[in-house]
């Protein structure tokens, strides 16, 4: 097929807007053959450079859980550390992400992602962390700067890609979490086995020193690399592109709403977000899903149950994760392809709480660290519930932006909370710590099934309201 180029592009600016940027105003006319050709061009290009976010999320990850595997080599010790201190180490990171998640374009997550590396590094000094209130301290403005990451990534797909689209990318963005629990204890065995005393520096801080080094080169890349919005200005895209991205966004947005109201004059995003008992309910099963899921920070330690030294279970860390990686790819696409959201979520779940009763029943070496494939399916479901809580609020963008920040930052407390759910005094069975994994699990399915029926309920009352008027269909949301 010959290429055309779209009717009247060069007619119109970066915003695929005739000398307004007004939502208003009508994108040009784009012929079906064309368009197909244009929009297979453009995700190809967008899926290219949106794949570096992966990257950005698995140094994020890295340097969040670094402390896990440094706990293995003197961390504790060092810092003469004692009780639950090591769990508020781990739970003070996450009340940072809790007062400063906010969406954020690419220059800003770049910045972020400079500073919390920096932070990273400041870590190694000896003068800097030598006791545990300095690591307390550094912990929290890590997770301070680290909070506009994660809603800042998720926001940014949203604005490029449509809802059945938002699946797959998502997975791909959060299979960043499970790459980076994987190979970054295979990074962190050679590096706390190799560098020991190397230039009078104990292992856990040559791991900060490199995971933080890492860090910075990534960040600077991802100024240049990262797209911002479909309305920005971008030299990597064509007119027509710039034009078609556009308008797939509007297109998907103008589907239908089951409320078509405008805000009152002086409301904001935030404001409909606040007011929304939507955004409430699903910020309290983020948060138990991420408790339930609260094993992940303490991965090596429960690896480290089975009596092998700090390399051995730091290697052992990995082929679980791995298995996690790979289910997630297949379950978001199937998700994607299926049009389901809430089994996709309830599915891995189940799994997770399977993991949890085998670790439970036994000390056996072989069957516990089996427990620990099944334990990281349960992080596949917060794949699919971010896909579906941006489908959900996919109409308004500045509502959706103001609904992923207050989601993921009242889910915080889901991490901050599940932080104490491994005392050390727990181990090595931990099985209250499995006991309360399971009951968050279970709260969670639970509350998912139910906002799945009110959105069933949602859908039937357009159905009946267009038929009754004759309408076209319009929107309707995904369960």
């Amino acid at each position: 097929m010959s290429y055309q180029r779209l009717p009247d592009a060069d007619n119109y600016g970066t915003d695929g807007i005739s000398g307004s940027s007004s939502d208003n105003l009508t994108l040009p006319y784009i012929d079906e053959q064309n368009r197909l050709f244009v929009e297979k061009r453009l995700l190809r290009k967008l899926d290219l450079r949106v794949s570096f976010l992966v990257l950005v999320y698995i140094m994020n990850c890295m340097d969040r859980n670094n402390v896990a595997a440094a706990r293995l080599r003197g961390f504790e010790e060092d810092l003469n550390m004692t009780g639950n201190q090591f769990n508020t180490l781990i739970s003070i990171l996450y009340v940072g992400y809790f007062l400063m998640q906010a969406p954020s374009p690419s220059m800003y997550l770049s910045i972020c992602m400079a500073i919390w590396g920096a932070i990273t590094l400041f870590t190694v000094m000896e003068g800097a962390v030598r006791t545990y209130r300095a690591a307390l301290i550094l912990r929290f403005l890590l997770g301070f700067v680290e909070a506009a990451f994660f809603p800042g990534a998720a926001f940014l797909l949203s604005q490029w890609y449509k809802r059945n689209e938002l699946g797959f990318r998502t997975a791909l963005l959060m299979c960043g979490s499970s790459i980076s629990n994987a190979f970054s204890t295979l990074i962190a065995s050679g590096i706390l086995a190799g560098l020991d005393g190397t230039l009078g520096f104990t292992a856990w801080r040559w791991l900060f020193f490199v995971e933080g080094t890492l860090t910075i080169v990534v960040a600077v890349s991802a100024i240049w690399i990262l797209p911002d919005f479909p309305s920005t200005p971008s030299a990597w895209l064509s007119s027509d592109e710039q034009i078609l991205a556009r308008r797939r966004m509007e297109e998907d947005a103008a589907a239908g709403s089951e409320d078509q109201s405008k805000p009152a004059e002086g409301f904001s995003g935030l404001s409909e977000a606040l007011m929304d008992w939507r955004v409430w309910w699903l910020s309290l099963a983020c948060g138990l899903m991420l408790a339930s899921s609260s094993f992940g920070s303490f991965f090596p330690t429960l690896s480290a149950t089975m009596g092998y030294n700090a390399t051995i279970s730091l290697l052992l860390c990995a082929p679980p994760w791995i298995l996690g990686t790979v289910t997630s790819f297949f379950v978001a696409r199937h998700s994607d392809a299926t049009g389901d959201r809430f089994w996709h979520i309830a599915g891995p779940l189940m799994v997770g709480i399977v993991g949890f009763m085998i670790a439970i029943s036994t000390m056996n070496t072989a069957v516990r660290y089996l427990s620990l494939f099944f334990m990281t399916q349960a992080s596949v479901a917060a794949v699919v519930f971010l896909t579906w809580m941006l489908n959900t609020f996919s109409q308004s963008r500045s509502k959706r932006a103001a609904a992923i920040a207050l989601i993921n930052s009242m889910g915080t407390f889901g991490n901050i909370g599940g932080s104490y759910f491994w005392p050390s005094s727990w181990g090595p069975s931990y099985v209250n710590s499995y006991l309360i994994s399971i009951l968050t699990s279970v709260t969670c399915i639970a509350m998912c099934w139910a906002f799945r029926m009110h959105l069933s309920r949602c859908n039937e009352a357009a159905e009946a309201e267009e038929q009754a008027l004759g309408l076209p269909k319009g929107f309707r949301y995904i369960l």
